[in-house]
């Protein structure tokens, strides 16, 4: 492994490996690199890193130092003197009348070296115009005469994608295109189509040319005599991508098209039979396998909630809420009407069974017999109302009555009904609590 820093010039084309020389150059800087025309500024593309000894040509060139404020100002006056260098070269060919395209200008950085590059359709005699540019510029001039994909990569723009061309970007040198891989691809073989600005057939042609290749292996091509799982037939049409063959069947009286996949025919080695002949059967159809269907796979960072919220949750999943019971238990305990008794206390001790107000029947006044003694009753079942029971008074009313006028406010009788307590009765008045 060697140490080195990728460096490219004019920010186009192809990049170079340099020695750092001991400096710790960053990704994106200008420095100043020796090369076989002298010292020239250049773009730092990646920095510091190691590649393999075998992707180095040796002798390594270094870098001279990082770029400083005073050779970026030379930078922009090279600059200045090769757009006027461009203007007067212009003139000088239109003077001469010579049959070339001037398309860039250079400068060197020590500005002893001016280049011209041209493009021509043929040979041109330049001789009489270096003499005329050296008289003007007083340095060296060097005309070199370039071809046209040299000529876009150096001018730049944007293709018929909509993306900036490839050799002005990425591409080191120009490969080959041939009009072979637009039929491979089953392009229109329109000039304009497939042809740059430069004239030539697109670089992007040669990209996908050997997934091409490959897929023309596993399909026979357009018009070959095929054995499906159906029989024998002509392969019509071919899709290369989706992999799959129109086939029009020999046996079919209707010349319709069947689709097949590329795994669902083969070609017949020797094309069709002669007359009389009966092609051999050799295909063998193995149906693909189903997949299986995957689980979805858990996510890690997925955190299962801690608690839930019965507010968030739906309508189905929302918990039930549980009957709110008092903690304070009364019984009410009222004399039994007149000619009835009772219940045994065997009777009283069972529980009475929990029914909702609604299930309960309502007096006259439109109360149910729940809400009029005040709440749950824990105590015996009250007994249905006879036919004699419906005149006779109430308890209290017949005490009333029978009261004098005047002892009405002057003592009231004491209720029946006592408090409970934790499950025992509380003294009232200096009264005892009974066993």
């Amino acid at each position: 492994m060697i140490e080195v820093v990728s460096i490219k010039f004019k920010n186009r084309g192809k990049c170079y490996y340099f020695s750092p020389n001991g400096l710790n150059v960053r990704t994106g800087e200008k420095v100043i690199v020796e090369t076989s025309k002298g010292l020239e500024i250049a773009d730092c593309t990646h920095g510091n890193h190691n590649v393999m000894d075998t992707a180095v040509v040796q002798p390594l060139r270094c870098v001279q130092r990082i770029a400083t404020k005073d050779d970026l100002r030379i930078a922009q006056i090279n600059v200045q003197r090769e757009k006027e260098a461009f203007e007067i070269c212009q003139e000088k060919i239109a003077k001469h009348g010579l049959d070339m395209k001037l398309v860039d200008v250079e400068c060197n950085f020590e500005g002893t070296k001016t280049m011209f590059f041209f493009t021509s359709d043929g040979r041109v005699d330049f001789r009489e115009l270096v003499k005329d540019l050296a008289s003007v510029f007083r340095n060296r001039i060097e005309l070199r005469q370039i071809g046209v994909r040299d000529e876009s990569k150096m001018i730049g723009g944007i293709g018929i994608c909509g993306r900036p061309y490839c050799c002005s970007q990425f591409l080191d040198d120009f490969q080959p295109v041939s009009t072979k891989m637009a039929k491979v691809q089953s392009l229109s073989l329109n000039p304009a189509k497939i042809s740059g600005s430069c004239g030539r057939l697109m670089c992007c042609l040669r990209y996908e040319q050997e997934a091409y290749e490959d897929l023309i292996k596993k399909v026979p091509k357009q018009g070959a005599f095929v054995e499906t799982k159906d029989g024998f037939g002509t392969a019509v049409q071919v899709n290369l991508l989706r992999q799959t063959v129109k086939v029009r069947l020999d046996d079919d009286s209707d010349d319709s098209l069947h689709l097949y996949k590329a795994n669902e025919l083969c070609a017949v080695p020797g094309g069709r039979p002669r007359d009389g002949e009966q092609p051999v059967s050799t295909f063998r159809y193995v149906p693909e396998p189903e997949p299986e269907a995957e689980e979805p796979e858990a996510n890690p960072w997925m955190v299962e909630p801690q608690y839930h919220d019965p507010a968030l949750l739906e309508p189905e999943e929302a918990p039930a809420e549980e009957p709110r019971r008092s903690s304070r238990r009364r019984r009410s305990r009222k004399p039994a009407p007149e000619g009835k008794t009772e219940a045994p206390a065997a009777q009283k001790k069972e529980p009475r069974p929990e029914q909702k107000s609604a299930d309960k029947p309502a007096d006259k006044e439109g109360r149910s017999a729940h809400s009029r003694r005040g709440g749950k009753s824990h105590g015996k079942p009250r007994p249905e109302a006879g036919p004699n029971d419906a005149a006779a008074p109430k308890p209290e009313q017949a005490k009333k009555e029978a009261a004098p006028a005047g002892e009405e406010g002057a003592a009231k009788p004491k209720s029946n009904r006592r408090r409970y307590y934790r499950g025992k009765p509380k003294a009232r008045g200096g009264e005892k609590p009974q066993a």
